[in-house]
């Protein structure tokens, strides 16, 4: 039941139910802690969907999660961009590009119209522009899109937790480093050095061992 419910959900990634992902929320509706009409993005079709799967009643869309309509998209005022790379770090598809202190831009076709690229923007230079006129949830979207999101999704956490791995790598790297660079432990400064880097060590080691263990 739970890879049914999370493919009847659209992948937007957009939190407004209340949880971090669309497959969270599925995961809560399949234990019976949440309920299955918290999906603005997939509008009251959505609802119907998760209704039949679930075998219950359809409910009213939980307006207080948002409203259903037209499908968005993100766009970027290129002449008040500063280039904070906020939104980047918001965005849970990697739809959007850019450097520090460079304009950003909004690849249309991974953008799922999530809103989160707008609240952390502190010069207010995202505007959410819809693009399906009158059709909204499920109308303005498709499975198709569902599924490409779902893999940006993915490969974005897998490409977030490689660079925590790395991270972790030069740490340990950098404190091997300094560790190699003491030649004296006698003495007492160097003594408290060796062992805070040696702690360090281990720390990032322990990190390893536990990801090399998934």
């Amino acid at each position: 039941m739970l890879k049914q419910l999370d493919e009847a959900l659209p992948q937007t990634q957009c939190t407004k139910c209340g949880y971090p992902d669309c497959h969270a929320y599925a995961a809560a509706m399949s234990l019976e802690e949440a309920l299955h009409n918290r999906c603005p993005p997939g509008g009251e079709e959505g609802v119907a969907r998760l209704s039949k799967i679930l075998n219950k009643p359809s409910l009213p869309l939980d307006t207080e999660r948002g409203l259903e309509r037209p499908r968005p998209l993100a766009v970027i005022n290129e002449m008040e961009c500063i280039g904070c790379t906020l939104c980047i770090k918001a965005c849970p598809v990697d739809a959007i590009v850019g450097a520090a202190k460079q304009l950003h831009m909004v690849i249309n076709e991974r953008c799922t119209g999530c809103d989160l690229c707008v609240p952390p923007c502190p010069v207010d230079c995202i505007t959410m522009i819809p693009v399906t006129e009158q059709k909204t949830g499920w109308k303005a979207w498709s499975s198709e899109l569902a599924d490409q999101a779902k893999k940006n999704y993915d490969a974005r956490k897998l490409r977030l937790e490689r660079e925590k791995q790395d991270l972790v790598k030069r740490q340990h790297a950098k404190a091997a480093s300094k560790l190699k660079a003491i030649s004296n432990p006698n003495v007492d400064d160097q003594a408290r050095k060796k062992a805070i880097i040696e702690a360090a060590m281990a720390r990032a080691k322990e990190k390893l061992d536990q990801w090399n263990t998934k």
